[in-house]
C-alpha cells in the first residue's frame, strides 16, 4: 500500500505543470516559472502540496528503508533539499507582501517535514535537515508573529483552519523543544477551544471540506489535556459520540460524485483526515470509555473509503491524497506505546 502512495508523491514532487501560483505580484520580475521561484517545493500543482509530498517521500524512506521506492525517495529528497534551494525559498517568504504566504496550513506541514528530519537517525537526513533549517526558522518566526494578532480561531474545513494546522506546528514544538512556540500555542488553544461545547457535527461536511472543523479542534485538545481532562471536555463538545457500542450510522463517509474536480475530491481527503482524528481522538480516551467502539467503527468507515479513492486515477487527488494516507497508516500524530517504534 505505501508503495502506491511513495509513487504518487514521486510522479509530482518535481512535476512543475499545471500548477497553481498563490502569489502577490509587486513587479515583472515575480512572473516567472515555479522552478525558479520556489527551486525546492515547486511541483504537485502548489507549493503546500509539494512541501508535504517531501514529508511523505521522507517518512516513508525513514519507516520503510529496505523498500523498492527508498532509494528514489532518497534521491528526491536530496535533489530538492539543497542549501542553494532553500536559499531562495527563504527569499522568497521574504518577499513583499508575503507575511501570510501559505499561512497557517503551507507553513505547518513545512515543520511537520522537518520534524520528520530531525526524527530521522540518518547521515542524509542531517544534510537536509540542516540545509532546511533556515526555512524551517521563518516558517516558525511567521506562526509566532501570527497568533498574537489572531484574535479568533479560523472554523473552516479547508486550508485555513487553524485547529489542524496547530496540531501539525504542536508536534513539531515538541519534537525541536520550542518552548516558545509550545506556550503561544497552549494559550490560543486555551483562548479559542476550551470553552466550546456542542460542537455541530451534523452540520458537516461542507462541499468542498478536506478537514473536519468539529474533529479537529477535538484532536489537537487531545494533545494537550490530560486524559481524564480531555475525556470530560469531549463529553460537552461532542456529546452525541454513542456510547452502546454500536456506532453504525453515526458519522458516514463523505461520497465524491466527481473526483475529477479539484475541490469535490476534497471529500475523499475528509474521508481520510477523519479516520486518524477519530483514531486519535479515541486512543487519548481512558481504556473503557465507552465511546472508543463508535470512534473506532467510524474511523475504520472511514479509512476504508478513504484508502479506496488513493488511486492516482486524477491529477485533482493523485498529488495530495497519498500524503493523507501515508498520515493515516503510518500513525503520524497519535504517540506510539512505550517500547514501539513510530
Amino acid at each position: 500500500m505505501v508503495e502506491r502512495f511513495a509513487r504518487l508523491a514521486l510522479e509530482c514532487v518535481h512535476r512543475e505543470y499545471p500548477n497553481k501560483i498563490a502569489h502577490v505580484l509587486n513587479d515583472d520580475g515575480d512572473v516567472r516559472p515555479p522552478r525558479e521561484l520556489t527551486p525546492a517545493f515547486f511541483g504537485c500543482f502548489d507549493w503546500h502540496s509539494a512541501v508535504h509530498g517531501h514529508w511523505l517521500l521522507a517518512r516513508l524512506a525513514r519507516l520503510y528503508p529496505d523498500a523498492d521506492f527508498a532509494p528514489a525517495a532518497r534521491a528526491a529528497l536530496g535533489r530538492s533539499l539543497t542549501v542553494e534551494n532553500v536559499a531562495a525559498e527563504v527569499r522568497y517568504f521574504q518577499g513583499p507582501g508575503r507575511a501570510g504566504f501559505e499561512r497557517p496550513y503551507g507553513s505547518a506541514w513545512l515543520l511537520q517535514l522537518a520534524a520528520e528530519l530531525r526524527e530521522w537517525d540518518d547521515p542524509a537526513a542531517r544534510r537536509w535537515r540542516a540545509a532546511l533549517e533556515p526555512l524551517e526558522f521563518i516558517a516558525s518566526a511567521q506562526i509566532k508573529s501570527w497568533l498574537p494578532r489572531l484574535t479568533h480561531p479560523i472554523r473552516v474545513g479547508e486550508h485555513s483552519q487553524t485547529a489542524f494546522a496547530f496540531g501539525l506546528i504542536h508536534d513539531w514544538a515538541l519534537r525541536a523543544s520550542d518552548t516558545r512556540m509550545l506556550d503561544l500555542l497552549e494559550a490560543r488553544i486555551a483562548d479559542y477551544y476550551l470553552g466550546d461545547r456542542s460542537c455541530p457535527l451534523a452540520y458537516e461536511p461542507s462541499g468542498h471540506d478536506f478537514l473536519s472543523p468539529c474533529l479537529a479542534e477535538a484532536d489537537l485538545l487531545r494533545r494537550v489535556l490530560e486524559t481524564d481532562r480531555f475525556a470530560a471536555w469531549l463529553g460537552e463538545f461532542l456529546p452525541g459520540i454513542p456510547t452502546d457500542g454500536d456506532g453504525a450510522g453515526w458519522l458516514e463517509p463523505a461520497v465524491v460524485t466527481d473526483a475529477g474536480d479539484g475541490k469535490l475530491v476534497h471529500l475523499d481527503g475528509l474521508n481520510l483526515s477523519r479516520a486518524w482524528m477519530l483514531e486519535g481522538i479515541s486512543a487519548a480516551l481512558p481504556a473503557g470509555d465507552d465511546r472508543r467502539p463508535a470512534l473506532l467503527d467510524a474511523a475504520a468507515r472511514h479509512r476504508d473509503a478513504g484508502l479506496a479513492s488513493v488511486t492516482g486515477e486524477h491529477y485533482e487527488g493523485g498529488h495530495w491524497l497519498g500524503t493523507f494516507a501515508a498520515y493515516l497508516v503510518t500513525r503520524r500524530g497519535i504517540p506510539a506505546p512505550a517500547g514501539v517504534s513510530p
